[in-house]
């Protein structure tokens, strides 16, 4: 969908998911209320059909935060793995464009950035992984310090052994298991 307009339809049933999971994971959104957020995502369609693009892709959105200072509400992939439809992607285009065969589909940055979302950074992967338990058997490429990109790496996360584990790998690399979390401000 590239006019990134949801008709009247697609908006309720977003709406409908992300109400259900919001009311059925409270724990990572206390003292918020569903009905300001769903008041802010119908003003910004926008925003909503973000939230549609991490859906269909398998990622789970849910709000895991509200920040005071910004009025900002964040959205973030709560699926128990990284999102089946997000998989298999370098780190972003110049990674891709350096691949001289076998190139994945996409890249992770470049998929984000159309789906109107960001990767997440380490800090902000560090705060999911305190409401659960994610990647367990997959990771997700993390925004990257500029620093190691520019040498060729990039960083991505999982949980294993009761930990929170940051790699690098090169920038080129994709795997079937290692795709990207986004987050979503609205």
């Amino acid at each position: 969908m590239s006019n990134k307009k949801l008709s009247a339809e697609q908006q309720h049933e977003i709406l409908d998911i992300l109400k259900s999971r919001f009311a059925k994971n409270r724990d990572r959104h206390p003292n918020l209320e569903w009905e300001k957020i769903q008041a802010r995502l119908e003003k910004d369609t926008t925003k909503l059909w973000s939230l549609n693009e991490m859906e269909a892709t398998g990622g789970e959105p849910d709000v895991i935060a509200y920040h005071k200072e910004t009025d900002t509400y964040i959205f973030c992939d709560c699926s128990v793995e990284s999102p089946k439809g997000r998989r298999s992607l370098c780190y972003d285009r110049a990674a891709l464009d350096a691949r001289k065969e076998h190139k994945p589909a996409n890249s992770a940055v470049d998929l984000a950035n159309a789906m109107g979302i960001e990767l997440l950074t380490e800090e902000q992967y560090r705060g999911l992984q305190k409401l659960g338990k994610f990647d367990m058997k997959t990771s997700s490429w993390l925004t990257t310090p500029a620093d190691i990109r520019k040498l060729g790496g990039a960083i991505f996360a999982d949980y294993r052994y009761g930990n929170i584990f940051i790699y690098h790998n090169g920038a080129e690399s994709y795997y079937a298991a290692r795709g990207f979390r986004g987050l979503l401000k609205v």
